[in-house]
């Protein structure tokens, strides 16, 4: 089986679109291998609302934010992760709204500077929040929900009068999530995709491209998500049994078709699932910390 990705969409940058009873978007215009279309940013509720994911501080896309909330009271404003996609325009969004920046902290410096995206080093919340911390309005009511894997700092938000769940880049229906060491971390991921699945929610609204509808569909999805991830741990260990040691090695093996641009990203995924190993007792490496560069091999288990 494969994931069944969703990938069509239909948008205009700017633009704010009621996408279901309680949530508008507005697409931020800054596409990429790592955020598809752009930035979808959430606005839930009506009148006092919070926001989710401001995006990139772009003065278009500023002000197309401004636009979308003028006559509203903003009572929060939420963040799922400090990436340069999710955090940027949070605080300056905060200080013209007169509310607080809400999230679980700045997260660990990763690699993603090396595959074309960028963390938000200077991003810091207000207020630090985690699992359970509510937010209500009227007519609406959001909760916390610590994700980490694909950061270590990740949090979903469950919309409850929707059984409905902002997802991030925890789960996205266009594409897999990266999960690139050493904020990246693949056993939370794992953990973290159960997490999600046992609150049975109707639908996922990722940060990047279309919603995944539908109890029966999103179960499958996350089923086959997960299974995509075991398939290429699986992989990993099969070919060092064959006597692999190199991750690009790998790479080139088992992700063909490949785009180039996309390589690097695929050798931090890898690398996740291998300091997964290595932490299970299952793989070693050459090196003190485990790296894309580093010689890889399988813990010989003696009867």
């Amino acid at each position: 089986m494969a994931i069944p990705f969703v990938r069509e969409i239909d948008f205009e940058y700017g633009k704010v679109e009621q996408v279901s009873p309680l949530l508008r978007r507005v697409i931020a215009n800054n596409p990429g291998p790592f955020t598809y279309v752009g930035t979808g940013v959430y606005i839930v509720g009506k009148g006092e609302v919070a926001v989710i994911d401001p995006g990139p501080h772009q003065e278009e896309h500023f002000e197309a934010l401004k636009a979308a909330l003028e006559g509203e009271t903003v009572k929060c404003v939420l963040v799922s992760h400090g990436h340069s996609d999710h955090s940027p325009l949070a605080k300056p969004l905060a200080e013209w709204a007169g509310c607080k920046v809400y999230a679980k902290g700045c997260g660990e410096p990763t690699a993603k500077g090396e595959l074309g995206s960028e963390d938000d080093p200077g991003f810091a919340p207000d207020v630090c929040i985690g699992d359970g911390d509510v937010f209500e309005g009227p007519g609406w009511t959001l909760e916390t929900i610590e994700t980490p894997g694909h950061t270590t700092n990740h949090l979903c938000f469950a919309l409850k009068e929707e059984n409905a769940c902002l997802t991030g880049d925890h789960i996205m229906g266009w594409s897999t999530t990266i999960v690139a060491p050493p904020d990246g971390h693949m056993a939370d991921y794992f953990r973290s995709l159960d997490k999600i699945e046992e609150r049975d929610f109707d639908i996922l609204w990722p940060t990047h491209g279309s919603p995944i509808e539908g109890a029966a569909f999103v179960k499958e999805f996350i089923g086959e998500y997960r299974q995509h991830r075991q398939n290429r741990e699986d992989g990993v260990i099969a070919m060092m049994k064959e006597g692999e040691t190199s991750i690009p090695n790998m790479v080139k093996a088992m992700y063909v078709g490949l785009e180039e641009r996309l390589f690097p990203a695929a050798c931090m995924s890898l690398l996740g699932h291998m300091v997964k190993l290595i932490d299970e007792g299952r793989v070693t490496c050459d090196t003190d910390a485990p790296l894309v560069q580093s010689s890889f091999r399988l813990v010989e288990v003696t009867v």
